[in-house]
């Protein structure tokens, strides 16, 4: 059962209705029904992937936390968007999550069940493929190129001002380092990615365990 700090659920609803109401005064009705429906199911969703996060109280959502808040608000609108909710409600909390944190994340985007926001500011994701315990901090970019999008394997970790462009299979376990840039490449997987000379890349074996420091429900390494 996920606590919410400082809240209860009806009052998470009014939280976002008015913010809903006050970001955009078009005078759309119906807003508290349609978000009621689909909330429990969003809440749902948010504590499996929060109860997964080590650096997070498992049992815990602060809607003050803007990392949590983000990853709620795209929990919201993706669940709204693939129960057939309108377009509109939809598009509004994809930019309230943008102006509010700073984070490009649409709702068609399918995220997996567990990920983690470091610092959502600047982070932009195309609708590519997602692997599951993904780790994304500040200034991180997965685009397209010409078409072509990334398939990110499980355990795929974007430090701050990296980038995975194009046709691009990032292995499982591929730690992407900071200012990094995969463009159009694969990497091997199991590994630390470095920029090399001449954008060559470099791909050196991890020397600890390092999605360990973020989840705590890794199956153990020899299993991944």
């Amino acid at each position: 059962m996920l606590t919410l700090v400082g809240s209860s659920r009806e009052q998470l609803l009014g939280y976002v209705e008015r913010q809903l109401q006050n970001f955009f005064p078009d005078g759309q009705s119906g807003l508290r029904e349609q978000l009621d429906a689909r909330l429990d199911r969003a809440l749902d969703r948010l504590a499996h992937c929060i109860g997964a996060v080590r650096l997070w109280r498992a049992d815990e959502f602060d809607p003050l936390h803007s990392s949590q808040y983000a990853t709620f608000l795209y929990y919201l609108a993706h669940t709204l968007h693939r129960d057939g909710a309108e377009r509109a409600l939809c598009n509004k909390l994809f930019f309230l999550n943008k102006a509010l944190n700073g984070i490009d994340l649409f709702y068609e985007i399918d995220l997996p069940p567990v990920f983690f926001i470091g610092h959502s500011v600047g982070i932009v994701l195309a609708k590519a493929t997602y692997g599951n315990h993904l780790v994304l901090y500040q200034n991180c970019t997965v685009g397209k190129n010409h078409g072509a999008a990334p398939v990110l394997g499980d355990g795929v970790v974007l430090y701050p001002h990296s980038a995975v462009i194009g046709d691009c299979r990032v292995g499982d376990g591929s730690i992407v380092a900071q200012g990094v840039s995969v463009i159009g490449r694969d990497t091997p997987g199991r590994c630390l990615v470095f920029q090399g000379a001449a954008g060559a890349l470099n791909f050196v074996p991890p020397r600890r365990d390092i999605l360990a420091d973020f989840f705590r429900d890794l199956p153990p390494p020899d299993a991944r």
